[in-house]
């Protein structure tokens, strides 16, 4: 087992037994959609990186900040170190709706390229995995995603992890698909044997934005390539307190922001006692 498979399993216990401290997690995340329509997916990297160090002790994580994230040869906005053993385990925060999900972004269209040099149709086991032994390929499966995903008009949400891995073992075709159907570019999609659908390579062209490029797949269409850690939708609700909050946090002084974080200490604590964590 991986370690970040390892992590996830754990999260995924934790979950399990004290459903409320994601719940009240991720409806706060959620809740900064009523700020701005990114502002949660920056917040959810501080968010879910606080949440393991307080209630996950075997584990202990760094937000690895946007500075340093742009000086990263791979994708990673926090660190994620297993105590036990030490290891540490970058990890991609994904914050998206239900619908298309990017796991990975290429800039540089190397898997695209790759795809494209190989012909409009790829079948069989030996090439495709002839492909995916690429390293435009390969180095992915060293990228370890963390979706946190929401549906807003049903106000629930889920962490979904897509299993690359595994994913790839079920692939038996992989075709281009033109520009149409509402697509400005064309795609490279894979297909498992049942013709269902497992993930897409996007954008080759230099008229393509290159932030598009890359890896995604499709909460809805791929569901069966994905492992809920929170074992299926929850639902959640707007904290609309915790916007006061910000809005009264951006007026204060440090000495009011450090008397407000001793409550929300003794808050944590006692969602931990609560949950027998201490």
């Amino acid at each position: 087992m991986s370690p970040y498979k390892d992590f996830t399993r754990r999260l995924k216990l934790l979950i399990s037994k004290n459903p409320h401290l994601i719940t009240t997690t991720l409806s706060n995340i959620f809740t900064m959609r009523l700020i701005g329509n990114k502002t949660h997916g920056d917040l959810a990297e501080i968010a879910i990186a606080e949440f393991i160090n307080q209630f996950m002790y075997d584990f202990k994580s760094l937000h690895v900040g946007k500075d340093l994230y742009r000086a990263k040869t791979k994708e990673q906005d926090i660190t994620i170190t297993n105590e036990i053993t030490k290891t540490e385990i970058p990890v991609s925060l994904k914050a998206f709706g239900n619908g298309p999900l990017q796991l990975s972004t290429d800039k540089n269209s190397r898997m695209f390229s790759k795809l494209k040099a190989a012909g409009e149709l790829i079948e069989g086991k030996a090439g495709i995995s002839l492909i995916l032994k690429d390293p435009a390929f390969a180095d992915f499966s060293d990228i370890n995603v963390l979706p946190l995903i929401y549906d807003e008009k049903k106000k629930q949400c889920n962490i979904l992890v897509f299993d690359f891995s595994e994913a790839m073992k079920c692939v038996t075709r992989i075709v281009l698909e033109k520009k149409g159907k509402g697509r400005k570019h064309p795609v490279y999609r894979f297909y498992d044997d049942a013709g269902g659908y497992v993930c897409e390579v996007r954008y080759g062209g230099a008229d393509a934005n290159a932030l598009q490029r890359g890896l995604w797949t499709h909460t809805k269409n791929g569901r069966r390539h994905f492992d809920s850690i929170t074992e299926g939708w929850i639902g959640y609700s707007h904290n609309h307190v915790l916007v006061k909050v910000f809005s009264h946090a951006l007026l204060s002084t440090s000495k009011g922001h450090e008397a407000a974080l001793v409550k929300l200490k003794e808050d944590i604590e006692e969602q931990k006692k609560q949950s027998k964590l201490t």
